[in-house]
């Protein structure tokens, strides 16, 4: 399996704060109907790593975004092209992902613009983009959440997580 190796330009990096203002414009957006995986807005960013309108949408959210803002800057999106958080995870070469317990070592290895990963455990997971980083608390936009912070939620939302969820693999730093 090929690793995604995410470019050297990391750490508050054009495409991430880029990807990040572009995660903001969504917030809001929608399925249609509420609870199909599709509408508009969804199936662009599902189309965006090759699947059709109905699958989960976390992951293809946040590679959309990261592909809008490689197009603006004409750059390679060094998001994993995956529907699945974990897959991304995992397909992400180890030198650019940040573990929770880095992460709990020292916050302050973490940006804006970075990709936090969720596991549920059998392959589930959720993922979402970091806004904003205040002590162990994220400030993040999610992509098929909803405001009680589900993973199978029906909107782009602003959520809080902490660094300490029992559920969060690591951050992917971009």
């Amino acid at each position: 399996m090929a690793l995604i190796n995410p470019g050297n330009d990391v750490g508050g990096s054009t495409l991430a704060t880029l990807a990040l203002q572009i995660a903001q414009g969504q917030v809001g957006q929608c399925e249609k109907p509420i609870g199909s995986n599709s509408g508009p807005m969804v199936n662009e960013y599902l189309k965006a790593v090759g699947l059709n309108p109905g699958y989960a949408w976390c992951q293809a959210f946040v590679y959309w975004c990261y592909q809008q803002s490689a197009l603006q800057i004409k750059s390679a999106n060094p998001v994993a092209k995956t529907g699945g958080a974990i897959d991304c995870w995992h397909k992400t070469a180890v030198q650019f992902k940040i573990t929770q317990a880095e992460a709990l070592r020292d916050p302050k290895i973490l940006q804006p613009g970075y990709q936090f990963i969720l596991s549920f455990g059998n392959g589930a997971g959720h993922t979402g983009i970091i806004e904003k980083i205040e002590g162990t608390l994220l400030y993040t936009i999610e992509g098929n959440s909803n405001n009680n912070g589900s993973r199978e939620g029906y909107e782009v939302v602003r959520h809080q997580r902490h660094i300490n969820d029992k559920l969060l693999v690591g951050i992917i730093r971009y």
